[in-house]
């Protein structure tokens, strides 16, 4: 039987691995935490439980994908329930606006905002879908390395529809004039930590992942779906190993032949797939392999100020998903992505899913998961030396919007820097969905999934196509299995005919 081991049980790993593992492969994955599911993960205090990573479910279908390969339900395992409103979102001007998936009622919304949007939204729109649809015949299908195998799924017009000489902004202007939904709209980019002013416009297409497909909330909190793929692992026969740190991927000849670990011990196999990010794969685990063009072309995305906050009061004027946003985007991007610094005036996040389960949080109280993106990590930087002074920032910002008293109402308190989530799952910088898609310097395309220098090598995860969030890294999951399937596969076929 094939052998694969794979570094790393974020979600990427455990999507490879349920492919893998279906398609016959002997697989076993090595996390060096104490529990499975990378970012996706669980915190739990005075009564609270907090997602430590992701908050927002979109594209459903991914999973349920995933599930379908080992002949599984995704329903049978998890409770998906759509959320409404999926965001409020508030402005320093005092305007607040409301994001529905229902299309009516979005719409009376935009004509509460701006009538004369109410017609662009629709087209607008009907631009984002059709970027969808053809992402749907290539960039969700296969495994992309870039431009040339793109071309080989569409036609010169599809190419163009894909508007490639736009960035996400200037597409979201051409349609929408308002300035607080052109701001909210160009947010949407943040599911994959990009700019909107130089992500390439394909991914304009992430409204109608909101709008069209909806964003959902898992029962019990979203690490319930690590929890479910742990079950479909186990009876697939797949070996999990938790606080198991692998120091070095071995190879010889341009091939690897697998891992050691901190203990010394070492695994041997066929294949080895990294759910580690991809230079800081090359970096920490194969050091004699140097790959400095990756570092210059594929950046990586922002980090994070993470707060999970047990709160004792209920803020009603607050939804599960909130946000409060900067006034002025286009400095606040420039600040994060060009001078790579924490924004003067963030935008924040709040995600509150006892608004939708009452059992993540005692009666009468609420579970406060704050994100401030801010730039990756510099070379030995520490963000100790600026955390209470962000975290005032933060919070400055939260009371001067309507949440008054915030400070006094904390009675549970756990922060997660750049530096921790660095530590924790080993990203660049402490970067939370990977590499940045940028039209200028990697065309928006992630880093290959097989190693250029390694045959039987690939990568999993943010770094990677099709990219960051958790349908974007399930799904590189799925494709990256999908090469190694299409390799044995003509391996098998050589041995055959040398017989």
């Amino acid at each position: 039987m094939t052998s694969v081991t794979i570094v790393g049980g974020g979600l990427g790993g455990l999507s490879a691995a349920i492919s893998l593992a279906s398609e016959g492969f002997d697989v076993t994955v090595l996390e060096q935490n104490e529990r499975i599911g990378g970012k996706c993960n669980v915190r739990e205090g005075e009564g609270f439980s907090f997602d430590t990573g992701p908050s927002i479910l979109t594209m459903p279908w991914v999973l349920e994908q995933l599930f379908e390969r080992a002949g599984e339900n995704l329903h049978d395992y998890v409770t998906l329930t759509r959320v409404e409103p999926q965001w409020r979102t508030f402005f320093e001007d005092g305007e607040t606006i409301d994001l529905h998936g229902d299309l009516p009622t979005m719409l009376k919304e935009i004509e509460r905002i701006s009538k004369a949007d109410a017609q662009g939204f629709l087209q607008y729109m009907n631009y984002s879908s059709k970027m969808y649809e053809l992402c749907m015949k290539s960039f969700y299908k296969r495994s992309l390395t870039g431009l040339t195998e793109l071309r080989s799924y569409h036609t010169l017009p599809e190419l163009l529809k894909l508007d490639p000489l736009k960035s996400m902004a200037s597409g979201t202007k051409r349609y929408i004039e308002d300035p607080h939904l052109q701001q909210l709209l160009n947010f949407l980019v943040m599911y994959v930590g990009s700019s909107p002013y130089q992500a390439p416009a394909v991914m304009s297409q992430l409204a109608h992942v909101q709008f069209g497909l909806g964003i959902y909330y898992v029962e019990g909190g979203l690490y319930n779906i690590v929890k479910a793929m742990e079950q479909v692992l186990t009876k697939l026969g797949v070996t999990i190993k938790t606080e198991t740190k692998v120091t070095k991927i071995v190879n010889e000849k341009g091939m690897v032949t697998g891992v050691e670990l901190a203990s010394g011990q070492t695994f041997k196999s066929d294949y080895v797939v990294s759910n580690r990010e991809v230079v800081s794969t090359y970096a920490d685990l194969l050091p004699e392999h140097t790959n400095k063009p990756l570092i210059h072309k594929y950046e990586p995305t922002v980090s994070g100020l993470v707060l999970l906050l047990g709160i004792n009061r209920d803020y009603e004027q607050l939804a599960h998903h909130n946000f409060f946003f900067s006034k002025d985007p286009e400095l606040e991007f420039k600040q994060i992505y060009e001078e790579k610094r924490p924004a003067d005036d963030p935008t924040v996040y709040i995600g509150i899913s006892s608004k939708s389960d009452p059992t993540q949080a005692p009666e009468g109280k609420a579970n406060f998961f704050i994100l401030t993106h801010v730039p990756p990590l510099n070379d030995n930087e520490n963000w100790q030396e600026q955390y209470g002074s962000y975290r005032d920032v933060v919070l400055s910002k939260l009371e001067r919007n309507g949440l008054t008293g915030l400070r006094d109402c904390i009675e549970f308190d756990y922060t997660f820097t750049p530096n921790d989530l660095h530590d924790l799952y080993g990203s660049v910088g402490g970067s939370i969905y990977g590499v940045t898609a940028n039209r200028k310097t990697n065309g928006g395309f992630k880093i290959p999934s097989q190693s250029s220098a390694y045959h039987n090598l690939y990568f999993v995860g943010g770094s990677t196509h099709p990219g960051g969030g958790v349908p974007m890294v399930t799904l590189s999951g799925q494709l990256t299995a999908d090469l190694i399937v299409e390799s044995q596969q003509t391996t098998n076929k050589s041995s055959k005919h040398i017989i």
